[in-house]
């Protein structure tokens, strides 16, 4: 391997990243196929499987490192044929045609692999909780929680992903004052849940006659989206039995198929900030006060991660801050059928689609941005 990659010139695959050396290249092609091959050799004993926590870890990583070894692979064949045309049209010129065809192809395949090696978000594989508040606007504001609360899972629904409603506490009209819901994938993948919907946290304003509204006025209202992720382990974060404060009630609302009416719905309260977690899902209040630990949990660490990442003047700073108006990153207009994202210029007249969980070219246009970003920063 290391003689092929180095006599191909694939360390400008790595140039492209700052890296000097065709060796250090060759060694970090080395380190990946390496990893993947014992990845492989411990799927496939049968003892791992008894833990299914280590396995799923084990095959996380796998399905992480899989894109890379498969892109790396075809672009080895794919140079493999370019400098066998290219030795056959010395003596035959009918290879021209081959050796034109197959350049671009490897051309192709630098650049994804270059894509697949740059830096990532470590959370990018992770599962996430995301959680919808209604901000400024009252009830409609409440109304457009709702709209947005069966949006997300339209669109989680199309590609395959799981949804739990953790808590939900609903307004006089039916909409949301908050809901909180749990979105894991199915299967392991590199691109998880984190990888799209971490661009969905902060602001969404609406503009639209409300059901209130007798005049036919246009009214602008705002809610806010937070996304953090769920990592399937959750770096050991101590939290002090006096530190947390855990209330038990009566579960209502729409809390998702499955809420009984006991008393068994729990509220944490993490005292040193205020932050608040409510689960009531759950068939029993032991149930629901461990799964509320395990997204305060998650939460700790994720503001812990914003907190170091904002030290070193990177990270994302999009989070929401106050739900208002003001600090919006997307705007949905119902008048126009319109829906734009402020941060990327994005601009489309099929609200309706997007509403009813047609939210790929968003996504894909956000994705596409920060990949941009991310690649100009190196």
């Amino acid at each position: 391997i290391r003689d092929s990659v180095a006599s191909r010139g694939l360390g400008d695959v790595y140039k492209r990243q700052g890296v000097s050396s065709v060796a250090t290249a060759v060694s970090a092609v080395d380190d990946v196929l390496s990893e993947y091959a014992g990845l492989e050799m411990q799927l496939a004993d049968p003892e791992l499987h008894n833990n299914q926590t280590a396995a799923r870890r084990v095959a996380k990583r796998f399905a992480e490192l899989g894109p890379i070894v498969k892109c790396y692979r075809e672009l080895q064949q794919a140079q493999d044929d370019l400098d066998a045309a290219q030795e056959l049209a010395k003596e035959d010129s009918s290879f021209k045609e081959e050796v034109a065809r197959l350049e671009p192809v490897v051309e192709k395949l630098k650049e994804q692999l270059t894509d697949l090696l740059a830096p990532r978000d470590p959370h990018d594989a992770d599962d996430i909780v995301l959680e919808v508040k209604s901000g400024e606007g009252g009830e409609e504001s409440a109304l457009f929680a709702a709209d947005l609360a069966r949006m997300y899972p339209k669109y989680f629904d199309k590609l395959g992903w799981r949804v739990e409603v953790l808590d939900a506490t609903e307004s006089d009209m039916g909409g949301y004052k908050d809901i909180s819901m749990s979105v894991k994938s199915r299967e392991p993948s590199r691109d998880g849940v984190w990888s799209k919907m971490k661009f969905e946290g902060g602001v969404h304003r609406v503009q639209r006659v409300p059901v209130t509204e007798s005049q036919g006025r246009i009214h602008t209202s705002a809610v806010g989206v937070f996304v953090f992720p769920e990592p399937e382990e959750v770096e050991e974060i101590e939290i002090d039995d006096k530190d947390i404060r855990v209330d038990v009630f009566r579960s209502s609302g729409k809390g998702g198929q499955g809420v009984n009416t006991t008393d068994s719905a729990v509220r944490i309260t993490y005292l040193p900030t205020g932050l608040i977690v409510t689960c009531q899902n759950e068939r029993s209040q032991l149930q629901n006060k461990i799964r509320a630990m395990q997204v305060l949990k998650a939460r700790l660490q994720a503001i812990r991660e914003e907190e170091a990442a904002a030290e070193s003047a990177s990270g994302r700073t999009d989070q929401v801050r106050t739900v208002d108006r003001s600090e919006r990153i997307r705007t949905y207009n119902y008048p126009e059928n319109r829906i734009t994202d402020h941060r990327i210029g994005y601009k489309a007249h099929n609200l309706d689609q997007v509403l009813d969980g047609d939210m790929g070219d968003l996504i894909d246009a956000l994705v596409e941005a920060d990949r941009k970003a991310r690649l100009e920063a190196e």
